[in-house]
């Protein structure tokens, strides 16, 4: 306890962990309202989550630039841009609903999404300021800050989706871009250390960073990773419209979003001490078992229960996943590499996360949610078997 408290004195750590939480309240927020307005603007239903997805594959494209813009201009000047990005994006969705432009939304949360796409950094930040042996701790704790985020932010839609009425939703948009200029506040007392890299290496890091996603052990954390954020995406993206459409209210919707959210982030505080304690894998592969289970108990109902057990147990299951894949590629690559490597990584996972956000939309509208489900469990199960057998088949061959 008395390391913990050490931690949190450790001024970077804490001004890391101030803005993480203040950014990241308005992911929640995001996430229910792409689906709500793009329901309600888009041209076709099937449309309905185009917005979300648009979202997803802008941090998908954003990714490996924050990494490469953070290894030369340092952590805080990245999640400065990302916040500017994050505030332009909100002043336009406000725009969008106000001229009920689909188009214009989608670009919005393009934008938002670019930006989101450098709040990802947080967490390797936080092991960049804290001994080596914290490393897995402090990536859990800074994680761990979001929980605020996900009671908080529920609340800031509710209070705030109405206030520019008649043009609802309107109101909450405007409060992610205030969001996103409080939340750099607290960058202003961060130094991060940046590793020391030759010019003549530029090039070459680029280029192995890719190569070196054939090494077992990195391939091993980017594709449990990818698969733990593309699942939950798969299933989380949809939730509020398959509510609203079998009858729920929105503001239910929302209220399920906020605990699965607070599943995803609360385990955190613990976390990074399971895997001190019984090794990164181990509680990697125990999330993409719980992702299993979450996926099955969804497939089995559509009221409110169902919804949120299954996606509480979602949210569980996505944090070991995440947080034991995230340390596993933190201790398989080098200081130097890691800008590089750390970019290919969250490429390679929000591609995943991309398709399944696409993929969602089609399947809920035309297949519906316990199809949508059951597709769920199906793709963890087949990628467990292929990651149990690339596991054994390496240890033979050593």
């Amino acid at each position: 306890m008395n390391s913990i408290r050490h931690l949190f004195h450790n001024r970077n750590f804490a001004g890391l962990i101030l803005a993480n939480t203040i950014l990241g309240a308005a992911f929640p927020i995001q996430l229910v309202l792409g689906g709500l307005t793009g329901l309600a603007l888009a041209p076709d239903p099937t449309l309905a989550t185009l917005p979300s997805s648009v979202q997803t594959l802008a941090g998908m494209l954003a990714a490996a630039p924050f990494s490469l813009l953070m290894g030369r201009r340092g952590r805080r000047f990245g999640f400065a841009c990302g916040a500017v990005l994050t505030l332009f994006g909100a002043l336009c969705a406000t725009q969008a609903l106000a001229t009920q432009n689909f188009m214009l939304l989608c670009a919005a949360h393009f934008l938002m999404g670019a930006g989101g796409a450098s709040y990802q950094y947080f967490r390797f930040a936080a092991g960049e300021v804290v001994e080596d042996s914290w490393r897995p701790v402090a990536i859990s704790l800074m994680l761990s800050s979001l929980l605020v985020a996900a009671i908080v932010g529920p609340q800031i839609f509710i209070a705030t989706k109405d206030l520019m009425q008649p043009t609802a939703f309107a109101g909450a948009y405007a409060a992610t871009g205030l969001i996103a200029v409080l939340g750099v506040l607290p960058l202003v007392i961060v130094r991060v250390p940046r590793p020391q890299r030759k010019d003549s290496d530029r090039g070459q890091r680029k280029s192995w960073a890719f190569a070196a996603l054939r090494s077992p052990a990195i391939k091993r954390a980017v594709g449990i990773a990818a698969l733990a954020q593309g699942v939950m995406v798969f299933l989380m993206i949809p939730t509020p419209i398959a509510m609203v459409s079998n009858g729920l209210a929105d503001t239910i919707a929302s209220d399920v979003i906020r605990w699965h959210i607070v599943a995803m982030f609360a385990p955190s505080f613990f976390t990074g001490f399971l895997i001190k304690r019984f090794g990164a894998n181990l509680i990697a592969m125990t999330g993409l078992a719980t992702i299993t289970v979450a996926a099955v108990g969804a497939a089995t109902g559509v009221s409110p229960m169902h919804f949120y057990g299954s996606l509480i147990i979602l949210g569980v299951g996505w944090n070991f996943g995440f947080i034991g894949a995230t340390a596993m590629l933190d201790a398989a690559v080098s200081e130097a590499d890691k800008a590089a490597v750390q970019g290919a990584n969250d490429t390679v996972i929000a591609l995943v996360s991309t398709i399944g956000a696409f993929a969602a939309g089609l399947v809920v509208s035309s297949y519906g949610w316990v199809v949508l489900a059951l597709l769920s469990g199906a793709a963890v199960v087949c990628a467990m078997l292929v990651l149990w057998s690339d596991r054994t088949s390496s240890v033979g061959s050593s």
